[in-house]
């Protein structure tokens, strides 16, 4: 019998902790708030592509710059003016990490020189250009179908006939609307 576990002539009865019958789901236990913190954290580090000595690096940054009335702003600022982001908001790349490879692979100039590197800080003033010796490759072709239809946020100007992009001011956190609560990320990192 089911239950019952038998040693040569003697049965003995085996107590389960649970009831017979099927096994009910178990709802999902709330969410601690190390959870909830892990959780933002996460959203936000993979929504720029970063990994977590990167984007632990810019969360540090920001919590230790003195006189910054926010150190959210602050920190979107940094990820927000990072080189691969901005070619993905000026719209030459379909995501971030499309992005990331593109500038790892000299496709793109600023202020004419070639740059390779995706955490590259853009400035108020940079000028990025599409690389002549790239212009012929597949993917710029579908980019600049596309590009036609992009709308460049608005510290971004884009000028689609030249392929080429510029920086005319610095993002807000308005502007972006980031997936994640900023703050709850500075409270993960302060433990």
């Amino acid at each position: 019998m089911k239950g019952e576990r038998c040693l040569s002539s003697k049965c003995i009865m085996v107590k389960r902790p649970y009831a017979p019958g099927p096994k009910k789901k178990r709802r999902p236990s709330p969410l601690s708030e190390y959870g909830k913190e892990l959780m933002e954290k996460q959203r936000l580090k993979n929504w720029y592509n970063l990994r977590e000595t990167q984007f632990k690096k810019y969360v540090r940054a920001a919590l230790e710059k003195r006189g910054v009335a926010n150190p959210a702003d602050l920190l979107i600022k940094k990820l927000e003016m990072r080189l691969d982001n901005a070619v993905f908001r000026l719209g030459f790349a379909q995501s971030r990490k499309q992005a990331k490879q593109m500038v790892g692979h000299k496709y793109f100039l600023v202020n004419g020189k070639h740059t390779d590197i995706p955490s590259f800080a853009v400035k108020k003033g940079d000028v990025i250009s599409l690389s002549s010796t790239k212009a012929e490759k597949a993917i710029i072709k579908k980019a600049e179908e596309a590009i036609k239809k992009h709308k460049a946020p608005e510290w971004l100007k884009l000028d689609a006939e030249k392929m080429e992009g510029s920086v005319i001011a610095e993002p807000t956190i308005e502007e972006v609307a980031p997936p994640s609560e900023v703050p709850v990320i500075f409270e993960f990192y302060s433990r």
